[in-house]
């Protein structure tokens, strides 16, 4: 068994697709999946499993969907995969807020050029860099205003996207490091 980190996109974020996380777990438990933990509201699950992160996604995706009535996109990361991300941070110096410092997990690597002209999008003081299944992006005048974020997408992009801003993510290690 290895700790994984599950990602689940498009949740909670209005007043449809809501997924309490007392029933998130409840169902993640029910389909066998062991040491379920959420962190927050967004859809950030820390559990033990033995399956690889792609199968992981696919085992998760009928359980949700019985437990919710939709379909839930879910990119999971292993505990290792999770703490290179943060390792390997290029923005290092840099990003000094975590809430507007995000990382977008991908499905998949980007197509060269998608990801060429994401990072020809940015203009200063944004930045973005396209790393492998991450794109790291620091907003330092907020998430919401930018036009950066609004075009970090599966459409521009060609795969999944889920975002988590940095605090969220340090503290999903310490979720999935926990004993």
């Amino acid at each position: 068994m290895s700790r994984q980190v599950a990602l689940l996109r498009g949740i909670n974020l209005g007043a449809t697709r809501r997924v309490p996380m007392h029933d998130l777990r409840s169902a993640l438990e029910d389909a066998g999946h062991e040491d379920v933990r959420t962190l927050l509201q967004s859809g950030n699950v820390v559990l033990e499993s033995t399956a690889d992160p792609a199968a992981l996604e696919r085992d998760l995706a009928a359980p949700l969907h019985a437990a919710f009535g939709f379909e839930i996109a879910v990119l999971v990361r292993t505990r290792d995969e999770l703490a290179e991300v943060i390792a390997r941070d290029p923005f290092a110096g840099v990003a000094d807020d975590p809430a507007r410092y995000q990382v977008s997990f991908l499905s998949a690597e980007p197509e060269a050029a998608r990801a060429e002209e994401l990072e020809r999008a940015a203009l200063a003081p944004e930045r973005v860099a396209v790393l492998g299944r991450e794109v790291y992006a620091w907003h330092p005048g907020g998430v919401g205003r930018s036009e950066l974020a609004k075009s970090i997408t599966a459409r521009r992009l060609g795969v999944e996207v889920t975002a988590r801003n940095w605090r969220t993510l340090t503290k999903l290690l310490e979720l999935a490091d926990a004993a």
